[in-house]
């Protein structure tokens, strides 16, 4: 099917999107901008006010960050979409609606939006949010940029970190890696382990529920998208503390077959990986929190130390060089 006019492709998401806007938002798809209802305190942080509202935005620029020959384009709306909530979820916040921007090259039909849509779509369904609203443009190669807004009570940030804290995960790191490698070098193994790692590339998934559990508990947190090393080394110079992991505890049983069937090295792979979208919180008691696995602790920072180390069953520290995903590196 061949590309049709702006209007025609604006009803077309429409159609995908709108029915899943809930009672907050008084005008979705189809006006100039979005409009969404105040939001009454949950807890209480702001007496006799609204909650804080939470802002993200993500894009997700073909070439940059994704290629057409690993994902299809269902599952590059949904990892667009996904890739933007997870910012939600680190801050604690349940997610209220999105904005897409997508610009598409010629060669994008309907049907691949449609596609595009769709995925968007089982995203927002699993996350309770819609995309509320956006703007279409034609360009030389496939743009989604995902904006997200939600709210918390008391959002969690990356500086609140305090020496004595626990560190703790939700989600996996390292298998988006392995499954892109997988992907990559057309290696086609069958077993749970490739799969997921597969999956956990193609279908990331925000953790909100974990990060609102954890913001009751923990101090802080950052969504692990960039590389545990990286996004950690983030969080430990905003706290001003240093982090030391266990690296007992970062590597899955999924991961070391994935990444025995790689000849890589599944440590490697959990550190620097990256796309993992997972949250990583700081605080007293967060490695007792549902879906968490404890993974470290934070210490006084060191000066002339680096901002992340392993952990040895020694006590023997390891330092880490912060390296992970930068767009202009």
């Amino acid at each position: 099917m061949s590309g049709s006019s702006e209007w025609t492709r604006i009803a077309l998401l429409r159609a995908v999107l709108g029915g899943a806007a809930g009672e907050h938002v008084l005008c979705g798809i189809g006006d100039d901008a979005a409009i969404l209802a105040p939001v009454a305190p949950q807890g209480g942080a702001l007496p006799g006010g609204a909650a804080p509202l939470v802002w993200t935005v993500d894009s997700a620029v073909e070439g940059v960050h994704f290629r057409r020959d690993l994902l299809s384009f269902e599952d590059l709306g949904y990892r667009a979409t996904m890739a933007a909530a997870s910012d939600l979820a680190a801050m604690g916040a349940r997610p209220l609606g999105l904005l897409a921007a997508l610009v598409l090259p010629p060669d994008v039909s309907d049907d691949d939006l449609g596609a595009i849509a769709a995925g968007q779509r089982a995203a927002c369904d699993e996350i309770g949010a819609a995309v509320v609203g956006g703007n279409l443009s034609r360009g030389g190669e496939i743009s989604i940029t995902t904006t997200a807004l939600g709210v918390a009570a008391a959002p969690l940030r990356r500086d609140g970190a305090r020496p004595g804290d626990a560190l703790a995960l939700a989600g996996p790191v390292g298998l988006a890696a392995a499954g892109f490698a997988l992907l990559d070098r057309r290696v086609s193994p069958a077993g749970a382990a490739a799969a997921a790692a597969i999956r956990a590339f193609r279908r990331p998934v925000a953790r909100i529920e974990a990060g609102l559990r954890a913001a009751a508990a923990a101090r802080a947190a950052i969504d692990v998208s960039d590389g545990l090393a990286a996004d950690l080394a983030h969080l430990a110079a905003a706290s001003g503390v240093r982090v030391l992991l266990d690296p007992g505890a970062l590597v899955s049983a999924e991961l070391r077959e994935a990444a025995a069937l790689l000849g890589a090295d599944a440590l490697e792979l959990a550190l620097y990986g990256g796309e993992d979208y997972a949250v990583a919180v700081a605080g007293p008691d967060v490695g007792a929190l549902p879906g968490f696995v404890a993974i470290g602790r934070c210490a006084p920072r060191e000066e002339g130390a680096s901002d992340v180390a392993l952990l040895g069953p020694d006590g023997q520290l390891t330092s880490l060089v912060a390296r992970g995903y930068d767009h202009f590196a």
